[in-house]
């Protein structure tokens, strides 16, 4: 079977939760033939993987969000012209009614044109004027009209990109690699499966409510926009994954038909943690708290740098490890060195790209401060080497940490969202209370047992695959 994973912003260029899981995926199916077709910002990006790939991936494809159009010559003094079924189609999906996604795909895909001519074209600009004399005109139109092109610039690009020939198109996200994934069964006759590790939708609509840089009525643009995209994806998937059962239940309510849907949890190799390295003799007179993660805003490394400054202040024998690679948002990264000098904080370690079964056995515990998560491979890995976990409650981490249908107990602490105090106190109390560390850390071990080993993902993913190859098409 050969199986094409789309991915945008993740695997195989940055490390991470997401592609850590699309990397062990791929491992676990040498029988499969994969190809990835990456999706990245643009052509600077290219080839660039931090992942050496496995054997069974056969090709890597790439799509980049800003790009100059190479896909046909240009012939001057002639500008695009759309017939009448194309234009409607565009306009059902500028206008945002029921989008005639086959003609679009097909009209992308096969319509030789210049994407530039198209949306500083005739048939573009008109649209654009129905919908803001419409609803938009207080604004200024120069303005919109520059906003509506920057909008559907990287989704145009998208549906000009090649797409490689599967049997299957298994999409890690709505937005544009669901865009995708849903032109590549239309035009190969493939199955396509969606796996959210968190809901995509949700997220960018709160990241664009928190933009600086788009401001005012174009943040619900910009939102709509992402909404049609997974929106059609929802609609065309023949099978919808999720994580854990509050993200199934999100999928619905953003109108995935509940019958497409199934929970199939992640899962690590629990064996890789079984006989890891422990501490070091200069580890010894330390707590060590590990935060294996990606420096970026959505992990909120602020809020955890300054609850360790606090409780460093109360405890010297605390040190921190900041696990994972700097490079991702590197204006971000140098806010967090310079806090970490402003409050003068001693024994905050930054370490890059690490290999995390290498330094697990240092910790004592782990910790996550994000704003944002699914169900985070670094808690299960700490639960696989029994090391108890502080978390934020967000995603799936209450679940592991407290356990949903399990009668295991807790596995470590849940605090809110960016509030240092309640953070700087698990960690107090965690240090404090060795035989209760002991406790937790067991206990996430005999979880991750139980419900979030590699095999017991491999095997749901195996039958998802045969099942999905099978079925007839409605």
């Amino acid at each position: 079977m050969r199986i094409c994973i789309i991915a945008e912003g993740c695997y195989p260029y940055v490390v991470g939760g997401v592609s850590g899981w699309i990397h062990n995926l791929v491992k676990s199916f040498p029988e499969h033939e994969f190809i990835i077709l990456g999706i990245i910002a643009n052509r600077t990006q290219r080839g660039q993987f931090q992942y050496e790939l496995p054997d069974n991936v056969i090709n890597v494809y790439e799509a980049y969000l800003d790009d100059y159009d190479w896909s046909t010559t240009r012939k001057e003094g002639k500008r695009t012209s759309l017939k009448k079924k194309e234009y409607r189609a565009l306009r059902s999906l500028v206008i945002n009614n029921y989008v005639d996604w086959d003609t679009i795909f097909e009209m992308f895909q096969k319509k030789r044109f210049y994407i530039d001519d198209l949306l500083m074209g005739k048939d573009f600009l008109k649209i654009v004027r129905e919908i803001y004399d419409k609803k938009y005109s207080r604004l200024v139109f120069s303005d919109f009209l520059w906003t509506m092109r920057s909008i559907y610039l990287p989704l145009f690009l998208m549906l000009k990109t090649r797409i490689p020939k599967a049997d299957i198109y298994h999409c890690v996200s709505t937005g544009y690699a669901g865009i995708i994934g849903t032109m590549a069964k239309q035009q190969y006759g493939g199955k396509l499966i969606l796996s959210e590790h968190g809901i995509y939708t949700r997220e960018r609509e709160e990241e664009i409510i928190k933009a600086n840089w788009v401001k005012g009525v174009y943040k619900s643009i910009w939102i709509d926009q992402f909404k049609k995209m997974s929106k059609v994806t929802y609609d065309r998937a023949n099978r919808v994954t999720s994580l854990y059962e509050h993200a199934r239940e999100l999928q619905i309510e953003l109108g995935c038909e509940p019958k497409k849907t199934v929970v199939i949890p992640n899962g690590i190799n629990i064996g890789r943690f079984a006989d890891i390295p422990g501490k070091r003799e200069n580890d010894e007179n330390y707590f060590n708290i590990g935060a294996v993660l990606r420096v970026a805003p959505i992990k909120d490394v602020k809020t955890l740098i300054q609850a360790f400054a606090f409780a460093k202040e109360r405890e010297d024998k605390l040190k921190l490890w900041i696990l994972g690679p700097t490079d991702e948002d590197e204006e971000y990264a140098n806010e967090c060195f310079d806090l970490v000098d402003s409050l003068d904080v001693k024994d905050v370690i930054f370490t890059g790209k690490i290999d995390v079964a290498s330094y697990m056995g240092r910790l004592d515990v782990t910790i996550l401060t994000s704003i944002s998560e699914g169900q985070p491979l670094t808690i299960l890995e700490g639960f696989a080497a029994k090391i108890p976990a502080i978390a934020t409650d967000v995603g799936n981490c209450r679940e592991l940490i407290y356990g949903n249908d399990d009668d295991l107990g807790a596995a470590g602490i849940i605090t809110h969202v960016m509030n240092v105090e309640e953070i700087t106190e698990a960690i107090l109390r965690l240090y404090r209370d060795p035989e209760l560390r002991k406790e937790m850390g067991q206990t996430g071990y005999e979880r991750v047992k139980r419900k979030y080993s590699i095999d017991t993902m491999r095997r749901a993913y195996d039958d998802l695959y045969e099942s999905v190859a099978q079925e007839e098409e409605e």
